[in-house]
Protein backbone atom coordinates (compact mmCIF):
# COMPACT_ATOMS: atom_id res chain seq x y z
CA UNK A 1 0.00 0.00 0.00
CA UNK A 2 1.23 3.54 -1.01
CA UNK A 3 2.09 5.89 1.96
CA UNK A 4 2.67 8.85 0.08
CA UNK A 5 1.07 12.14 1.03
CA UNK A 6 -1.36 11.75 -2.22
CA UNK A 7 -4.78 13.35 -2.23
CA UNK A 8 -7.35 9.92 -2.21
CA UNK A 9 -10.66 9.65 -3.61
CA UNK A 10 -13.10 6.35 -3.70
CA UNK A 11 -16.93 5.45 -4.25
CA UNK A 12 -17.93 4.89 -0.31
CA UNK A 13 -21.49 3.61 -1.11
CA UNK A 14 -21.97 0.61 -3.24
CA UNK A 15 -21.34 0.12 -6.74
CA UNK A 16 -24.16 -0.66 -9.82
CA UNK A 17 -27.23 1.83 -10.47
CA UNK A 18 -28.44 3.54 -7.35
CA UNK A 19 -30.09 7.23 -6.57
CA UNK A 20 -27.18 8.21 -4.63
CA UNK A 21 -23.35 7.84 -5.07
CA UNK A 22 -21.29 8.75 -2.41
CA UNK A 23 -17.39 9.84 -3.49
CA UNK A 24 -15.45 10.96 -0.28
CA UNK A 25 -11.51 12.45 -0.77
CA UNK A 26 -8.69 12.77 1.94
CA UNK A 27 -5.68 14.74 1.74
CA UNK A 28 -3.39 17.64 1.88
CA UNK A 29 -4.96 18.88 -1.77
CA UNK A 30 -8.70 18.41 -0.81
CA UNK A 31 -9.81 22.15 -0.12
CA UNK A 32 -7.86 23.50 -3.30
CA UNK A 33 -9.85 20.49 -5.08
CA UNK A 34 -13.36 21.12 -3.74
CA UNK A 35 -12.45 25.12 -4.40
CA UNK A 36 -11.93 24.41 -8.08
CA UNK A 37 -14.72 21.65 -9.11
CA UNK A 38 -17.54 23.66 -6.50
CA UNK A 39 -16.10 27.54 -6.94
CA UNK A 40 -17.55 28.06 -3.17
CA UNK A 41 -16.58 25.41 -0.76
CA UNK A 42 -19.35 24.66 1.72
CA UNK A 43 -19.08 25.61 5.66
CA UNK A 44 -17.32 23.25 8.01
CA UNK A 45 -19.80 19.84 8.63
CA UNK A 46 -22.69 21.38 6.72
CA UNK A 47 -24.73 19.87 3.50
CA UNK A 48 -24.76 22.36 0.72
CA UNK A 49 -25.91 22.07 -2.89
CA UNK A 50 -22.95 23.07 -5.60
CA UNK A 51 -22.72 22.84 -9.26
CA UNK A 52 -19.70 20.99 -10.20
CA UNK A 53 -17.51 21.77 -12.88
CA UNK A 54 -14.32 20.34 -14.75
CA UNK A 55 -12.14 23.72 -14.33
CA UNK A 56 -10.61 22.39 -17.71
CA UNK A 57 -13.39 23.33 -19.50
CA UNK A 58 -15.90 24.70 -17.60
CA UNK A 59 -18.50 21.63 -18.16
CA UNK A 60 -20.77 21.42 -15.74
CA UNK A 61 -20.36 17.49 -13.97
CA UNK A 62 -23.63 16.97 -11.96
CA UNK A 63 -25.66 18.83 -9.25
CA UNK A 64 -24.57 17.94 -6.12
CA UNK A 65 -24.42 17.78 -2.01
CA UNK A 66 -21.01 18.63 -0.85
CA UNK A 67 -19.64 18.17 2.48
CA UNK A 68 -16.44 19.73 3.86
CA UNK A 69 -14.37 17.94 6.61
CA UNK A 70 -11.57 20.29 7.82
CA UNK A 71 -8.37 18.57 9.52
CA UNK A 72 -7.46 17.25 11.81
CA UNK A 73 -11.71 16.58 13.38
CA UNK A 74 -12.12 14.31 10.09
CA UNK A 75 -12.36 10.68 10.16
CA UNK A 76 -8.77 10.61 8.83
CA UNK A 77 -7.36 13.45 10.74
CA UNK A 78 -6.50 15.07 6.95
CA UNK A 79 -8.37 17.86 5.10
CA UNK A 80 -11.63 15.78 3.56
CA UNK A 81 -14.64 16.28 1.57
CA UNK A 82 -17.94 13.91 0.25
CA UNK A 83 -19.50 14.09 -3.03
CA UNK A 84 -23.00 13.16 -3.56
CA UNK A 85 -23.55 12.63 -6.53
CA UNK A 86 -26.58 11.62 -8.48
CA UNK A 87 -26.15 7.47 -9.07
CA UNK A 88 -25.49 7.29 -12.75
CA UNK A 89 -21.90 5.80 -14.04
CA UNK A 90 -21.45 8.31 -15.97
CA UNK A 91 -22.13 10.73 -13.76
CA UNK A 92 -19.47 9.03 -10.94
CA UNK A 93 -17.03 8.36 -13.96
CA UNK A 94 -16.72 12.05 -14.91
CA UNK A 95 -16.05 13.12 -11.65
CA UNK A 96 -13.71 10.91 -10.83
CA UNK A 97 -11.88 11.49 -13.91
CA UNK A 98 -12.08 15.34 -12.94
CA UNK A 99 -10.44 14.18 -9.84
CA UNK A 100 -7.45 13.08 -10.92
CA UNK A 101 -6.92 15.35 -13.58
CA UNK A 102 -6.63 17.53 -10.62
CA UNK A 103 -4.20 15.59 -8.74
CA UNK A 104 -6.24 13.36 -7.12
CA UNK A 105 -5.85 9.22 -7.22
CA UNK A 106 -8.01 6.23 -6.60
CA UNK A 107 -7.61 4.76 -3.17
CA UNK A 108 -6.53 1.66 -2.41
CA UNK A 109 -8.56 -0.92 -0.34
CA UNK A 110 -8.41 0.36 3.16
CA UNK A 111 -6.43 3.13 2.66
CA UNK A 112 -8.65 5.84 4.49
CA UNK A 113 -8.83 3.79 7.42
CA UNK A 114 -4.85 3.10 7.49
CA UNK A 115 -4.80 7.33 7.36
CA UNK A 116 -7.11 7.66 10.38
CA UNK A 117 -4.48 4.86 12.31
CA UNK A 118 -1.45 6.77 11.34
CA UNK A 119 -2.77 10.46 12.18
CA UNK A 120 -3.94 8.84 15.92
CA UNK A 121 -7.89 8.88 14.95
CA UNK A 122 -8.47 5.54 16.25
CA UNK A 123 -6.10 2.32 17.03
CA UNK A 124 -5.35 -0.79 15.58
CA UNK A 125 -7.59 -2.75 17.35
CA UNK A 126 -10.54 -0.36 16.62
CA UNK A 127 -9.78 -0.07 12.52
CA UNK A 128 -9.75 -3.63 12.67
CA UNK A 129 -14.06 -3.45 14.52
CA UNK A 130 -14.38 -1.11 11.76
CA UNK A 131 -13.82 -3.81 9.04
CA UNK A 132 -16.37 -6.07 10.87
CA UNK A 133 -18.62 -3.70 11.34
CA UNK A 134 -18.36 -3.44 7.38
CA UNK A 135 -18.63 -6.49 6.87
CA UNK A 136 -21.54 -8.33 10.01
CA UNK A 137 -24.33 -9.77 8.38
CA UNK A 138 -25.64 -10.73 12.13
CA UNK A 139 -27.02 -8.27 14.61
CA UNK A 140 -24.70 -10.76 17.10
CA UNK A 141 -21.62 -9.33 14.68
CA UNK A 142 -22.69 -6.23 14.99
CA UNK A 143 -22.78 -5.82 18.77
CA UNK A 144 -19.67 -6.92 18.81
CA UNK A 145 -17.73 -5.27 16.12
CA UNK A 146 -19.38 -1.71 17.47
CA UNK A 147 -17.75 -2.60 21.21
CA UNK A 148 -14.55 -3.25 19.19
CA UNK A 149 -14.14 -0.13 16.71
CA UNK A 150 -15.88 2.44 20.11
CA UNK A 151 -12.60 0.85 22.01
CA UNK A 152 -13.97 -1.37 24.18
CA UNK A 153 -10.60 -3.91 23.90
CA UNK A 154 -8.60 -0.50 23.42
CA UNK A 155 -9.38 0.54 26.67
CA UNK A 156 -9.23 -2.53 28.29
CA UNK A 157 -5.95 -3.47 26.84
CA UNK A 158 -4.75 0.28 27.80
CA UNK A 159 -5.41 -0.67 31.43
CA UNK A 160 -3.75 -3.60 31.32
CA UNK A 161 -0.14 -1.94 29.79
CA UNK A 162 -0.50 1.25 32.80
CA UNK A 163 -0.53 -1.82 35.13
CA UNK A 164 2.53 -2.93 33.92
CA UNK A 165 4.16 0.34 33.47
CA UNK A 166 3.53 0.77 37.15
CA UNK A 167 4.72 -3.26 38.13
CA UNK A 168 7.89 -2.48 35.73
CA UNK A 169 8.55 0.76 38.14
CA UNK A 170 8.37 -1.02 40.65
CA UNK A 171 10.61 -3.64 39.77
CA UNK A 172 12.88 -1.10 38.18
CA UNK A 173 13.41 0.18 42.16
CA UNK A 174 14.57 -3.05 43.63
CA UNK A 175 17.37 -3.01 40.46
CA UNK A 176 18.48 0.22 41.09
CA UNK A 177 18.47 0.30 45.09
CA UNK A 178 19.62 -3.57 45.30
CA UNK A 179 21.63 -2.35 48.97
CA UNK A 180 18.86 -0.77 50.08
CA UNK A 181 16.76 -2.14 53.18
CA UNK A 182 13.40 -2.20 50.87
CA UNK A 183 10.49 -3.84 52.90
CA UNK A 184 9.76 -7.39 51.94
CA UNK A 185 6.16 -6.98 51.01
CA UNK A 186 7.23 -4.65 48.11
CA UNK A 187 8.30 -8.12 46.39
CA UNK A 188 5.84 -9.96 47.63
CA UNK A 189 3.18 -7.22 46.36
CA UNK A 190 5.20 -6.88 43.19
CA UNK A 191 4.55 -11.03 42.90
CA UNK A 192 0.80 -10.79 43.64
CA UNK A 193 0.07 -8.06 41.19
CA UNK A 194 2.17 -10.13 38.52
CA UNK A 195 -0.29 -13.34 39.51
CA UNK A 196 -3.43 -11.21 39.24
CA UNK A 197 -2.73 -9.71 36.02
CA UNK A 198 -1.67 -12.75 34.54
CA UNK A 199 -4.65 -14.79 35.53
CA UNK A 200 -6.84 -11.76 33.91
CA UNK A 201 -5.54 -11.94 30.67
CA UNK A 202 -5.46 -15.78 30.68
CA UNK A 203 -9.17 -15.84 31.35
CA UNK A 204 -10.11 -13.12 28.64
CA UNK A 205 -8.09 -14.91 26.18
CA UNK A 206 -9.83 -17.56 26.99
CA UNK A 207 -12.51 -15.69 25.47
CA UNK A 208 -10.84 -15.52 22.13
CA UNK A 209 -12.54 -18.53 20.64
CA UNK A 210 -16.25 -17.29 21.09
CA UNK A 211 -15.06 -13.72 19.72
CA UNK A 212 -13.78 -15.38 16.53
CA UNK A 213 -16.79 -17.63 17.13
CA UNK A 214 -19.13 -14.73 16.65
CA UNK A 215 -16.96 -12.64 13.57
CA UNK A 216 -16.74 -16.19 11.86
CA UNK A 217 -19.19 -18.07 12.18
CA UNK A 218 -20.37 -21.85 13.73
CA UNK A 219 -19.95 -24.95 12.16
CA UNK A 220 -22.69 -27.83 12.19
CA UNK A 221 -21.82 -31.27 10.65
CA UNK A 222 -24.93 -33.66 9.87
CA UNK A 223 -23.33 -37.14 10.27
CA UNK A 224 -24.74 -40.37 9.77
CA UNK A 225 -25.05 -43.30 7.80
CA UNK A 226 -26.02 -43.69 4.11
CA UNK A 227 -29.57 -43.30 3.22
CA UNK A 228 -30.45 -41.73 6.68
CA UNK A 229 -32.06 -38.19 5.20
CA UNK A 230 -29.43 -36.12 6.17
CA UNK A 231 -29.62 -33.84 3.19
CA UNK A 232 -33.36 -33.75 3.23
CA UNK A 233 -32.72 -32.83 6.66
CA UNK A 234 -30.20 -29.92 4.97
CA UNK A 235 -32.85 -29.20 2.30
CA UNK A 236 -35.65 -28.60 4.85
CA UNK A 237 -33.21 -26.64 7.32
CA UNK A 238 -32.25 -24.32 4.63
CA UNK A 239 -35.87 -24.07 3.37
CA UNK A 240 -34.92 -24.46 0.08
CA UNK A 241 -33.31 -27.53 -2.71
CA UNK A 242 -29.68 -27.10 -1.82
CA UNK A 243 -28.45 -30.94 -1.93
CA UNK A 244 -29.52 -33.45 -4.67
CA UNK A 245 -31.88 -36.14 -2.76
CA UNK A 246 -31.97 -40.03 -3.80
CA UNK A 247 -32.36 -42.94 -2.78
CA UNK A 248 -29.29 -44.45 -3.75
CA UNK A 249 -26.59 -44.74 -1.08
CA UNK A 250 -23.45 -42.49 -1.69
CA UNK A 251 -25.38 -39.75 -3.56
CA UNK A 252 -23.71 -37.16 -1.75
CA UNK A 253 -19.63 -38.22 -1.78
CA UNK A 254 -18.56 -34.47 -1.21
CA UNK A 255 -19.59 -31.77 1.54
CA UNK A 256 -22.33 -29.64 0.97
CA UNK A 257 -22.63 -25.97 2.63
CA UNK A 258 -25.37 -23.93 3.71
CA UNK A 259 -25.27 -20.91 5.36
CA UNK A 260 -28.13 -20.09 7.88
CA UNK A 261 -28.72 -17.29 10.83
CA UNK A 262 -29.07 -19.35 14.03
CA UNK A 263 -29.86 -17.32 17.26
CA UNK A 264 -28.63 -14.58 15.69
CA UNK A 265 -25.04 -16.05 15.26
CA UNK A 266 -24.11 -17.02 11.35
CA UNK A 267 -23.77 -20.69 10.88
CA UNK A 268 -22.55 -22.94 8.15
CA UNK A 269 -24.32 -26.11 8.09
CA UNK A 270 -22.07 -29.05 6.37
CA UNK A 271 -23.98 -31.95 4.75
CA UNK A 272 -21.56 -34.94 4.40
CA UNK A 273 -21.03 -38.25 3.06
CA UNK A 274 -23.00 -41.14 4.84
CA UNK A 275 -20.71 -43.01 7.27
CA UNK A 276 -20.10 -46.46 5.77
CA UNK A 277 -17.08 -48.90 4.85
CA UNK A 278 -16.91 -48.52 1.13
CA UNK A 279 -14.46 -49.75 -1.42
CA UNK A 280 -15.00 -47.10 -3.59
CA UNK A 281 -12.16 -44.64 -3.69
CA UNK A 282 -14.17 -41.87 -4.62
CA UNK A 283 -17.12 -42.24 -1.64
CA UNK A 284 -14.45 -43.57 0.66
CA UNK A 285 -12.62 -39.95 0.41
CA UNK A 286 -15.88 -38.51 1.24
CA UNK A 287 -16.39 -40.68 4.36
CA UNK A 288 -12.82 -39.18 5.12
CA UNK A 289 -13.85 -35.95 4.79
CA UNK A 290 -17.23 -36.48 6.59
CA UNK A 291 -15.27 -37.55 9.80
CA UNK A 292 -12.69 -34.75 8.94
CA UNK A 293 -15.74 -32.11 9.79
CA UNK A 294 -17.32 -33.78 12.38
CA UNK A 295 -14.13 -33.81 14.47
CA UNK A 296 -13.86 -29.74 13.71
CA UNK A 297 -17.43 -28.89 13.84
CA UNK A 298 -18.45 -26.43 16.80
CA UNK A 299 -21.39 -29.03 16.82
CA UNK A 300 -22.79 -32.37 15.43
CA UNK A 301 -25.74 -33.71 13.96
CA UNK A 302 -25.63 -36.83 14.61
CA UNK A 303 -28.50 -38.50 11.89
CA UNK A 304 -30.24 -42.06 12.08
CA UNK A 305 -33.39 -43.45 10.64
CA UNK A 306 -35.80 -46.35 11.85
CA UNK A 307 -33.47 -47.76 9.10
CA UNK A 308 -30.82 -47.53 10.21
CA UNK A 309 -27.98 -50.14 11.14
CA UNK A 310 -27.10 -49.56 14.94
CA UNK A 311 -23.74 -48.64 15.71
CA UNK A 312 -22.13 -46.38 18.00
CA UNK A 313 -23.30 -42.89 17.32
CA UNK A 314 -20.89 -39.69 17.49
CA UNK A 315 -20.96 -37.31 20.50
CA UNK A 316 -23.58 -34.50 19.21
CA UNK A 317 -27.08 -33.64 19.06
CA UNK A 318 -29.10 -37.19 18.19
CA UNK A 319 -31.72 -37.07 15.80
CA UNK A 320 -34.13 -39.55 14.66
CA UNK A 321 -35.31 -38.70 11.34
CA UNK A 322 -38.07 -40.75 9.36
CA UNK A 323 -40.04 -40.25 12.60
CA UNK A 324 -43.52 -40.79 10.62
CA UNK A 325 -42.05 -44.14 10.18
CA UNK A 326 -41.32 -45.19 13.35
CA UNK A 327 -40.63 -44.69 16.66
CA UNK A 328 -37.54 -43.25 18.11
CA UNK A 329 -35.49 -44.06 20.89
CA UNK A 330 -35.17 -42.47 24.05
CA UNK A 331 -32.26 -39.71 24.11
CA UNK A 332 -32.94 -39.16 20.60
CA UNK A 333 -35.44 -36.01 18.38
CA UNK A 334 -37.87 -37.36 17.00
CA UNK A 335 -38.40 -35.20 13.16
CA UNK A 336 -39.41 -35.87 9.85
CA UNK A 337 -37.30 -34.35 7.26
CA UNK A 338 -40.34 -35.20 4.30
CA UNK A 339 -43.55 -33.46 6.45
CA UNK A 340 -42.05 -31.26 8.62
CA UNK A 341 -42.95 -33.00 12.01
CA UNK A 342 -40.91 -31.68 15.00
CA UNK A 343 -38.47 -29.24 12.88
CA UNK A 344 -39.11 -25.93 14.01
CA UNK A 345 -38.45 -27.83 17.90
CA UNK A 346 -34.63 -28.33 16.02
CA UNK A 347 -34.25 -25.22 14.92
CA UNK A 348 -35.31 -23.66 18.54
CA UNK A 349 -32.03 -26.38 20.05
CA UNK A 350 -30.12 -25.55 16.96
CA UNK A 351 -30.58 -22.08 18.20
CA UNK A 352 -30.29 -22.72 21.46
CA UNK A 353 -26.48 -24.14 20.64
CA UNK A 354 -25.48 -21.39 18.44
CA UNK A 355 -25.91 -18.63 21.33
CA UNK A 356 -24.66 -21.10 24.30
CA UNK A 357 -21.47 -21.52 21.71
CA UNK A 358 -20.94 -17.73 21.46
CA UNK A 359 -22.35 -16.61 24.98
CA UNK A 360 -19.56 -14.31 26.57
CA UNK A 361 -19.12 -11.33 28.95
CA UNK A 362 -17.85 -8.00 27.31
CA UNK A 363 -15.69 -7.68 24.40
CA UNK A 364 -13.48 -11.08 23.80
CA UNK A 365 -10.36 -11.19 21.42
CA UNK A 366 -11.93 -11.51 17.57
CA UNK A 367 -8.98 -12.60 15.81
CA UNK A 368 -5.83 -15.07 15.66
CA UNK A 369 -3.50 -11.86 15.75
CA UNK A 370 -5.34 -10.93 19.10
CA UNK A 371 -4.64 -14.76 20.91
CA UNK A 372 -1.68 -14.67 19.50
CA UNK A 373 -0.29 -11.74 21.20
CA UNK A 374 -1.89 -12.72 24.65
CA UNK A 375 -0.43 -15.74 24.54
CA UNK A 376 2.72 -14.26 24.56
CA UNK A 377 2.06 -11.34 26.62
CA UNK A 378 0.98 -14.54 29.51
CA UNK A 379 4.14 -16.23 28.61
CA UNK A 380 6.19 -13.34 29.08
CA UNK A 381 4.40 -12.73 32.40
CA UNK A 382 4.90 -16.36 33.97
CA UNK A 383 8.63 -16.03 32.91
CA UNK A 384 8.96 -12.67 34.81
CA UNK A 385 7.05 -14.70 38.44
CA UNK A 386 9.49 -17.52 37.63
CA UNK A 387 12.31 -15.45 37.64
CA UNK A 388 14.92 -15.24 40.43
CA UNK A 389 16.92 -12.39 38.90
CA UNK A 390 15.36 -8.87 39.32
CA UNK A 391 17.60 -7.88 35.92
CA UNK A 392 15.66 -10.62 34.15
CA UNK A 393 12.37 -10.46 35.43
CA UNK A 394 12.51 -6.83 34.41
CA UNK A 395 13.10 -7.88 30.64
CA UNK A 396 10.16 -9.97 30.32
CA UNK A 397 8.19 -7.33 31.96
CA UNK A 398 9.41 -4.98 28.78
CA UNK A 399 8.70 -7.70 26.65
CA UNK A 400 5.13 -7.78 27.99
CA UNK A 401 4.08 -4.34 27.44
CA UNK A 402 6.12 -3.89 24.10
CA UNK A 403 3.81 -7.25 22.96
CA UNK A 404 0.65 -5.72 24.50
CA UNK A 405 1.05 -2.73 22.74
CA UNK A 406 1.62 -4.29 19.43
CA UNK A 407 -2.04 -5.35 19.57
CA UNK A 408 -3.15 -1.67 19.79
CA UNK A 409 -0.39 -0.83 17.32
CA UNK A 410 1.46 1.50 19.92
CA UNK A 411 4.39 -0.40 18.98
CA UNK A 412 5.97 -1.96 16.33
CA UNK A 413 3.09 -3.00 13.80
CA UNK A 414 4.51 -1.90 10.39
CA UNK A 415 4.75 -5.59 9.48
CA UNK A 416 0.98 -5.72 10.17
CA UNK A 417 -0.52 -2.74 8.53
CA UNK A 418 -0.87 -4.42 5.07
CA UNK A 419 -2.08 -7.25 6.14
CA UNK A 420 -4.51 -6.00 8.42
CA UNK A 421 -6.05 -2.95 6.28
CA UNK A 422 -5.70 -4.65 2.47
CA UNK A 423 -8.75 -6.64 4.11
CA UNK A 424 -10.54 -3.47 4.06
CA UNK A 425 -13.08 -2.45 1.23
CA UNK A 426 -11.80 0.46 -0.95
CA UNK A 427 -13.87 3.39 0.33
CA UNK A 428 -13.06 2.43 3.51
Amino acid sequence: MNQDDATIFAKASGSGRAAITVLRLSGPACASIIDRICRSRPAARQAALRTLHDPSNGDVLDRALVLWFPGPGSYTGEDAAELHLHGGVAVSDAVSDTLVRLGARPAEPGEFTQRAFRNGRLDLLEAEGVADLIEAETQAQRRQALRQADGALSRLYDSWSNRLRHLLAHQEALIDFPDEDLPEEVEDRLQADLASLQEEIGHHLAQGEVGERIRSGLFFAIIGPPNVGKSSLLNRLAGRDAAIVSDVAGTTRDALEVRLVLGDVPVTLIDTAGLRDTKDPVEAEGVRRARKHAEQADLVLVVRDPKAVPTPAPVGLRIWNKCDTGAAPEGWLPVSARTGENIPRLLELLETEARRLTATAGAPPTRARHRAGLAETVGFLSDARQEEFAELRGEALRLALRTLGRLTGAVGVEDLLDTVFGQFCIGK
